[in-house]
């Protein structure tokens, strides 16, 4: 794990004007997903974004919707080739939301799935750059067209149906970092979200840990001690083989950052899949209630 991976705001904004320059060493994104957002809950980059920022949408440019996946490789070579940005640049994603960077993380983690090396977040987001009042914009940003080529697929940080199913059989922890409602099996979405699942409930064995826990009032991580704790309790100490989920896989990115990338825990893994389809699989064991 690199100490600059968290970006403060004072660091964004003494970068502002290689942000705003053609040349690629340098690259800011804001990833949202406004269909699932309330206006209420996040500042839309129409309204006003950091001066120099690109806007990826998560469903459009993200994912694959016919496939129920993240985005191919080949798309997400023209995705940051039109955007501007190579494999070498210096890219920083930060979003908004009812979870600030509720969907840049998930971007972070799919950079780092197809092999960017140097990709960082900014910490506590767009909430945190309006609530302090640094300069934003409505000018849209764009920049000369340039060459990406993606590495990997680098599939040691993202698990699938049979990991989870391995995990199960082993006892190896499963962090759920849904709501107590959605980890009870009260619900099956957050609210104002489409259900995704026939049933509600959690993966057996999983420890409940959800995301705003992870993050201070002003969406700021957690010290790096304070997350040790926090997943200590749930039974994660970075010594065994690790998967954090959710509903589609963007939530539970941000507590895979927080393992493996700030805590340094090794291996850990991102279940995209999530409960969208374990709660869909004909015979997956599932439990509800209090654990």
């Amino acid at each position: 794990m690199s100490d600059d991976i968290l970006v403060t705001a004072d660091w964004v904004e003494s970068h502002l004007e290689q942000f705003q320059s053609d040349d690629p060493e340098y690259r800011l994104l804001e990833v949202n997903n406004p269909t699932v957002t309330d206006e209420s809950e996040y500042t839309s980059y129409e309204e006003g974004h950091i001066p120099g920022a690109i806007f990826f949408d998560w469903e459009d440019d993200l994912s694959d919707q016919t496939q129920r996946d993240i985005v191919s490789k080949d798309g997400f070579a023209a995705l940051n080739g039109n955007a501007g940005i190579t494999e070498d640049s210096t890219v920083v994603l930060y979003g908004g939301g009812r979870i600030p960077n509720w969907f840049a993380v998930f971007a972070y983690w799919i950079y780092k799935y197809y092999g960017h090396d140097d990709v960082r977040v900014l910490d506590g987001g767009k909430p945190y750059w309006i609530n302090n009042d640094y300069p934003t914009t409505t000018d849209v940003s764009n920049f000369s067209e340039q060459e990406y080529n993606p590495r990997g697929p680098f599939e040691k940080i993202r698990a699938y149906k049979d990991d989870v199913e391995h995990a199960v059989e082993e006892g190896l922890p499963l962090v759920d970092v849904r709501s107590p409602e959605e980890f009870r099996g009260e619900i099956i979405a957050p609210e104002g979200l489409n259900e995704t699942a026939q049933r509600g409930g959690r993966i057996p064995g999983a420890s409940n840990v959800p995301v705003g826990t992870v993050l201070n009032d002003d969406g700021t991580f957690k010290s790096k001690d304070e997350l040790k704790d926090l997943f200590a309790k749930a039974g994660v100490s970075g010594e065994e083989s690790t998967i954090a989920y959710c509903r589609v896989g963007e939530r539970s990115s941000i507590e895979w950052f927080a393992l493996h990338e700030l805590l340094g825990y090794d291996d850990v893994r991102n279940y995209d899949g999530s409960w969208t389809e374990w709660g869909n699989l004909v015979g997956a064991p599932i439990e509800t209630g209090e654990k």
